[in-house]
């Protein structure tokens, strides 16, 4: 009886889903409709390659790997020449309200002197009363304020830029100084290269011996500092005059 079961079931056909009724009544209630695909697409390829190009990597890292490079005394000489030829004048600096009102300062004190060495003025002060005297006498300790607040700001940026051109020769100097060993330094291998007749195992212990005639930053930042106790004696704040005048 079971391989008679067996053997009908065998014999009946798959049912086809897409051809079936269930099938038929499915497809009006899902509501679908074939909809064009949209030719006209906005795709900016620019944006694409300054995408790529933000998200390489690759540039990224070896970029930061990439290590300082070393200055020569020469090329440190020629940076500090720039700097100081893009250095701002500092009469330009002075804005025009600073020196109108160091002109009308100075025809205040010109007044001042005309006045007291005119009799009419003493006659004039002596019919005064109490309150115009207080009052002449608040203008004058104003004057005298303002006088005073001018000088002083004056004075110090005297004092500061004689001590600016004080430093600027000093690291000239002790730059000159560095240029003047190394040239010395170079003069010194070529003579010692020509008493071994040009060896190779000397030629190759020399180099080994012999320091570079290139300078890294700190180095060359141990010399200047060295040249400034000598000059200035040691002081707390040398290594940030060292730092204001070599920003890179």
């Amino acid at each position: 009886i079971w391989n008679a079961l067996t053997d009908n079931y065998g014999n009946v056909m798959p049912v086809d889903w897409k051809s079936s009724h269930t099938r038929a009544l499915h497809l009006p209630t899902l509501n679908l409709s074939e909809k064009g695909v949209n030719d006209n697409l906005n795709l900016d390829l620019s944006d694409d390659e300054e995408l790529r190009e933000q998200l390489d990597m690759h540039s990224i890292i070896v970029s930061c790997i990439n290590e300082e490079p070393l200055f020569t005394a020469e090329q440190v000489i020629e940076e500090i020449e720039e700097m100081m030829q893009e250095s701002p004048d500092p009469e330009d600096d002075e804005t025009p309200t600073q020196s109108d009102r160091l002109s009308i300062l100075s025809q205040e004190i010109q007044t001042l002197k005309r006045s007291s060495t005119n009799n009419s003025y003493e006659e004039r002060v002596k019919r005064l009363s109490v309150a115009e005297l207080n009052e002449l006498l608040e203008e004058i300790e104003t004057a005298i304020k303002d006088y005073s607040e001018e000088l002083v700001q004056q004075l110090a940026l005297r004092d500061e830029l004689e001590f600016e051109k004080e430093v600027k020769n000093s690291f000239i100097s002790v730059l000159i100084e560095v240029q003047n060993k190394q040239r010395e330094h170079k003069e010194t291998a070529k003579k010692k290269k020509k008493l071994k007749n040009g060896s190779p195992q000397n030629g190759k212990q020399e180099r080994s011996h012999m320091p570079g005639t290139r300078f890294s930053m700190e180095g060359i930042s141990n010399v200047i500092q060295n040249g400034f106790r000598h000059t200035f004696g040691n002081s707390s704040g040398e290594k940030q005059v060292l730092g204001y005048l070599l920003p890179f």
